[in-house]
Formats: C-alpha cells, structure tokens, sequence
C-alpha cells in the first residue's frame, strides 16, 4: 500500500534549545501527528541542543530502515555540516557527504531539509495574507501597498544558509502580489532591522522563515523590528503576544506573523521527504 513504512523508523531532528521551551514545539507536534497515522514502525523526535539528543535517540532506534528527515529551513551550517557528522555520514569536509549509510543491519535514509519544499511558496503567501486579515487596520490594505519581508536567520558559516530565504523571496516577487518582496537576516546583510528604509510602501509584512516560535521569532524579531526590549520580555513572561499587529514604526505600518514551522501541512512535507529518500 502506499505510505507504508510499517518496517521503518522516522526521526525527526530539529535545533532545540535550552533557553526557550517553545523551540522544541513543533517537532513534538509533527511527531504526533504522523505518530497517530501509523505509518512507521516508530516516530521520535531528536534535538542538537536539548534532550533527547540526537545520536541517543538514533541509538535506541531498533528499525532495519532509519528516516531522518531535518527540520531546518535551510541546506547550510547545521544540515550540510553539523548532521550528517553527528550521523556519521560525513568524515572528511574534503567530499560531498553520502545520504544513505548502511550500518550494522540497519539503513539510514538522510532527508533534504523540510525549508526548501517546493510547498513552502504557498505557504509563505497564506501566513503573510492570514496575519493582515485577522488584524484588518482599519481594512486589508492592497498588495500594491504592501512590502514583505521574510525574516531568515542567515550565518557566515555557510554559503548556503541564506539560499532557501532569498529562493522563495525571488519566487514570491516574481508572482507580483506585492509591491516588492525582501530576504533579511538576523546574522547576515541585509539585516532585518534595515526593513522599514528598505520598504518604499507605508504598509509591511514580516514573515518569520523559521521552524519554532522560540527565542528568535519571539523576542530577537520583534526587538529588531523596534519594540523595546523590556516590554517584549514582560509579554514573554506574561504568556502575552511578543508584538501587536499592526504597529507604528518609523513611520510604517508593521504587520508580523508565527514562524512557518508550525503549520499543520508540514506533516505532510515530511512525508514528502521520506518518499523522495525511498525512491531514491
């Protein structure tokens, strides 16, 4: 039958953090959701940076075919680099690693990260159209009027880091729903706090390309966006929005929306990894 990975395993790995209980959110919620579809023989979810780590739960994984699917947004840093070493699929920089390793009985199938899905266009699209229309001011105003930002972490460790942010920002611009559409980064140029002198429209649109509604989307963001420091801890504390849609901000009209890792249809996505692993 289709989708039957009844004799295999699914791990998921995601960044993790031990600062911000929420980075950890939607690997948990992915895990469940495919967990209750019986697909596979056994669903986890491993972290870089919290508990369960990565390689302890690849160890306790019994299965004789292993899917490992990364919830990153990006090929860079972590999934070209950090991975495929914790997974042993890479021993020397020197050589493009292997994304299939054999090891002991077991078959490891290493997945392209979920970020650079063709799907994620659309999805991209729907969360900057959805945060305008439920916070209408004091109507939607017109894409014409409109700037979007999709905010991207970037690093200088990787060339390939920024790739999946300014890939969907050309594909979105080339559609020509709004007035123009931009990549800024939260380590790279241009930076996210260069928005509103780069926007040539009174209204903005920031989209967080990021998996989790952790420390970055919730706090770094909204700070770079111009909301004082202090009041966006008080709201994180509180259990309160870390930003008001829409807010005035030099002289723009701000509009910020959850990070795109938490959509339901990323399930899907994941899915869509395995299936590509598979058919090889």
């Amino acid at each position: 039958m289709a989708d039957d990975f009844t004799d295999s395993a699914l791990l998921l790995v995601a960044h993790g953090s031990t600062q911000n209980a929420e980075s950890a959110a939607p690997a948990h919620q992915h895990a469940d959701a495919l967990r209750a579809r019986r697909l596979f023989a056994e669903v986890r979810a491993g972290f870089l940076k919290q508990q369960p780590e990565v390689s302890g739960v690849l160890q306790g994984i019994k299965a004789g075919r292993i899917f490992i699917v990364p919830l990153f947004i990006s090929e860079g840093y972590y999934t070209e680099e950090v991975l495929p070493r914790e997974l042993g699929l890479l021993t020397n920089d020197d050589r493009p690693f292997a994304r299939v390793r054999h090891d002991g009985g077991q078959t490891l199938y290493y997945c392209g990260p979920v970020g650079t899905h063709a799907s994620m266009t659309g999805a991209l699209l729907a969360r900057a159209a959805d945060i305008v229309e439920q916070h209408p001011f004091p109507r939607r105003p017109p894409g014409r009027d409109t700037t979007l930002f999709l905010a991207g972490h970037g690093t200088p460790k990787n060339e390939h880091s920024r790739n999946a942010v300014e890939q969907q920002a050309a594909l979105i611009r080339a559609k020509r729903v709004y007035a123009d559409v931009h990549a800024v980064f939260l380590e790279e140029e241009p930076r996210i706090e260069s928005c509103c002198e780069r926007a040539a429209t009174r209204n903005i649109v920031v989209v967080p390309f990021f998996i989790s509604d952790g420390l970055h989307s919730r706090e770094d963001i909204p700070v770079k966006l111009g909301e004082a420091k202090k009041r966006v801890q008080q709201r994180l504390a509180n259990g309160q929005p870390t930003w008001v849609n829409p807010t005035e901000r030099r002289g723009k009209r701000i509009w910020y929306s959850a990070s795109i890792g938490t959509e339901p249809f990323i399930a899907e996505v994941i899915l869509e990894r395995v299936r590509e692993a598979a058919a090889g």
